[in-house]
């Protein structure tokens, strides 16, 4: 489904910005991710929900599992790194894949070991998986030569014993997704300011995780934002208070989404949310009390109300 949606490239200043999609497909219950959520809600929206966001028979929502791949110069930067193959997941959708995700990121002309840096927006098992392969029976890093730059914040979080997550529901993702680039000395913690150039910077976007990132890229024309996991779903900008069932911490992250929001509706800054369904990026639009979303070079937006 997703061989030809990875194929567009974006070109901001010296960088260039590509899709790699694992998976795109009807997902998640509605009622599971989003506790707010009540029949009533998908009636009023089903117009503009039903198909490209949610499949009708099945109730379920479209997601979008991808990385985003940057090149600028000669550095190669590797956003999230999707689910995963060979994982010991509880949930069968993500348990012992075989997605061809790796060659999909080779068609894109990258090689595993091409790759420098591999940014890991937050720890959560569909933004870790292929940062490690399984090799003779262990865990290694699937790119042998690239820096996995992780929140310091977030990781102080993930790392205590008593933080709440999300193993009970997948499986244990950080023993074979993440402890392993630790060991292989291929970890690097970085503060909420950390910063690549003056085109290419990290934002802290917690609530959703403590230390969850978002990445802007900017010319002196345009700006785009992996805004990552601040929203799952179109629904989000309809109801923008609803946060999901995975957030660390919902009230924050509510807010953080509401802010978010009020800065850059209405402007020409590309976003691209994580999940959202091919071609992703796009514009978040004022709509009365709510927001709409309009994807790049698309007329119309999403979430009703079209202008």
């Amino acid at each position: 489904m997703a061989d030809e949606r990875e194929i567009g490239e974006l070109t901001i200043g010296a960088m260039t910005l590509r899709r790699i999609v694992e998976s795109e497909v009807p997902l998640l219950s509605p009622f599971e991710i989003f506790p707010d959520c009540e029949p009533g809600h998908l009636a009023a929206n089903d117009p503009w929900l039903a198909p490209r966001f949610m499949d009708r028979t099945a109730q379920l929502l479209v997601i979008a599992i991808q990385s985003f791949l940057i090149r600028r110069g000669g550095l190669t930067i590797l956003v999230d790194t999707c689910s995963g193959n060979d994982k010991d997941r509880k949930r069968p959708f993500f348990d012992h894949r075989d997605w061809p995700w790796l060659a999909r990121l080779r068609a894109a002309g990258v090689a595993p070991e091409q790759v420098d840096i591999v940014l890991c927006s937050h720890l959560h098992v569909d933004h870790v998986g292929w940062n490690t392969r399984l090799e003779n029976g262990r865990w290694v890093p699937t790119f042998p030569n690239a820096r996995y730059l992780i929140s310091r914040r977030e990781w102080e979080y993930w790392k205590g014993s008593t933080a709440p997550n999300g193993v009970v529901r997948t499986g244990d993702y950080i023993a074979d997704s993440v402890l392993p680039v630790f060991a292989s000395g291929q970890a690097e913690l970085v503060d909420d300011d950390h910063a690549f150039g003056s085109d290419l910077w990290l934002e802290t976007t917690p609530g959703h995780t403590p230390g969850h990132l978002a990445l802007h890229l900017a010319d002196s024309r345009r700006q785009i934002i992996l805004s990552g996991d601040l929203m799952h779903h179109p629904l989000q900008l309809r109801y923008p208070d609803w946060s999901t069932r995975f957030c660390a911490d919902p009230g924050r992250a509510r807010a953080t989404r509401r802010d978010f929001l009020a800065r850059h509706a209405d402007t020409d800054h590309v976003i691209f949310p994580a999940h959202f369904p091919s071609p992703t990026g796009g514009f978040v639009e004022r709509r009365g009390d709510h927001y709409g979303f309009r994807f790049d070079g698309e007329t119309h937006g999403c979430t009703g109300d079209d202008r």
